[in-house]
C-alpha cells in the first residue's frame, strides 16, 4: 500500500525571489512590497535557510537545490507546482498557468535526484496541455490521498478538468473535484489552488468546507474523507486567508510524523485545532512571513516531496 508521507523533501533556494504580477492575476494572497529586490531576496533566503534548518533538526532529509540566476524566476521557491514524484518511480511534469513560471521546470533537478540515488522509471510530461490553455499545477492543484488513491481538486483557471481527468486515468486515482470560492473585496472569486483550503495527512484532513458553495459537493468531500478514515479538522475562511489550509505532513528518519505549517497559519489556529493535530503528529512551525506576503504561497508550496524508490 502506498504511504502518505515521506522523509525526503526537495526545496529550491531562491536567487531572485519577489512579487510576480503574472500570478497575482488570480492569486489574491500576494501583496506588493516596495523594498529593494535584492533586500527582499536576501530576507527570503534567510527565511528559507531557517526553514531548512528546522526540518533537518527534526530529522528530515532535505535536498536543497540552488535556483539559477538566469532566467529570473521569482517563484522558483515553490517547486511543488511543476513536478511530483511517486513510489512507482514516476515523475510527472505539470502544465502551468503563468508563462514565466514554466521556466522553473529544470531537467537538471531531475538529474540531481538520480545522482542522489533515486530511481526514476518514467517521466510523464503533461505540459502539452499548455498549448490549449489547460492547466494542472501539481500538488497545488491536487491534494493527494496517496494511500487511498484519491485526488481532491478545486476547479479553477489553474486546475482544468481535462488534465485533471487525464491525471486520474494515468495514475489510477479517483478524482473528487469541486468548486471552491472566497470573498475578495466583496466579490466571489474561485480559489486558485486546492492546497490553500485543504490538507490531507495520514490520519487527519484539514479542510475549509465553508469555501465549497454547493451543498452536494461539500457532502461529497466529507463523505470521501469519512470513508477513507480521516479525522476532519474544519478551518474557517478567515483561517484559510492565514494559510491554515497550506500544511504538509512529512515524517522524520525514525518514522515520526510532522505537520509543517507557517507561523502565520499556526497563530491563526484555535487551541482545539492545534491539540487535535498534535494528537496525531508533532507540529513544525517555520517563520516565512516575507515569502508568504510576496509569493502568496506558504510552507506546503515550498516542499516537493520525494517518493521515488532508492536505486
Amino acid at each position: 500500500m502506498p504511504t502518505q508521507t515521506t522523509s525526503n523533501i526537495l526545496m529550491v533556494r531562491p536567487a531572485n525571489f519577489g512579487f510576480n504580477p503574472e500570478t497575482a492575476a488570480n492569486n489574491f494572497y500576494q501583496q506588493r512590497d516596495n523594498r529593494d529586490p535584492q533586500e527582499i531576496n536576501k530576507i527570503a533566503q534567510q527565511e528559507f535557510d531557517g526553514f531548512v534548518g528546522l526540518l533537518e533538526e527534526k530529522g528530515v532529509n532535505v535536498v536543497v537545490v540552488e535556483d539559477t540566476e538566469e532566467p529570473k524566476k521569482t517563484d522558483a521557491i515553490f517547486p511543488n507546482n511543476w513536478f511530483s514524484t511517486h513510489e512507482d518511480g514516476k515523475v510527472i511534469l505539470y502544465p502551468m498557468f503563468s508563462p514565466n513560471r514554466r521556466q522553473e521546470r529544470r531537467k537538471d533537478i531531475i538529474e540531481i535526484l538520480m545522482k542522489k540515488g533515486y530511481k526514476i522509471s518514467d517521466i510523464i510530461d503533461l505540459t502539452f496541455f499548455e498549448n490549449d490553455e489547460q492547466y494542472l499545477e501539481g500538488t497545488g492543484s491536487l491534494i493527494l490521498d496517496r494511500t487511498n488513491k484519491v485526488a481532491y481538486a478545486c476547479r479553477s483557471q489553474r486546475t482544468h478538468p481535462i488534465p485533471l481527468a487525464y491525471f486520474g486515468r494515468i495514475m489510477e486515482y479517483e478524482i473528487v473535484d469541486f468548486d471552491a470560492t472566497q470573498l475578495i473585496n466583496g466579490k466571489v472569486s474561485p480559489i486558485y489552488h486546492t492546497n490553500v483550503m485543504m490538507h490531507i495527512g495520514t490520519e487527519i484532513a484539514v479542510v475549509c468546507l465553508d469555501s465549497i458553495p454547493l451543498a452536494s459537493e461539500k457532502l461529497k468531500v466529507q463523505e470521501y474523507l469519512e470513508k477513507t478514515g480521516k479525522k476532519m479538522i474544519p478551518i474557517t475562511a478567515k483561517q484559510k486567508f492565514q494559510f491554515a489550509g497550506n500544511m504538509l505532513e512529512i515524517k522524520n528518519k525514525d518514522g515520526g510524523k510532522l505537520t509543517v505549517m507557517s507561523e502565520t497559519a499556526y497563530q491563526s489556529l484555535g487551541q482545539v485545532q492545534v491539540q487535535t493535530i498534535q494528537r496525531y503528529t508533532d507540529i513544525v512551525v517555520p517563520n516565512i512571513a516575507t515569502i508568504e506576503k510576496l509569493g502568496g504561497g506558504s510552507a506546503r508550496c515550498m516542499m516537493a516531496e520525494i517518493f521515488l524508490p532508492s536505486v
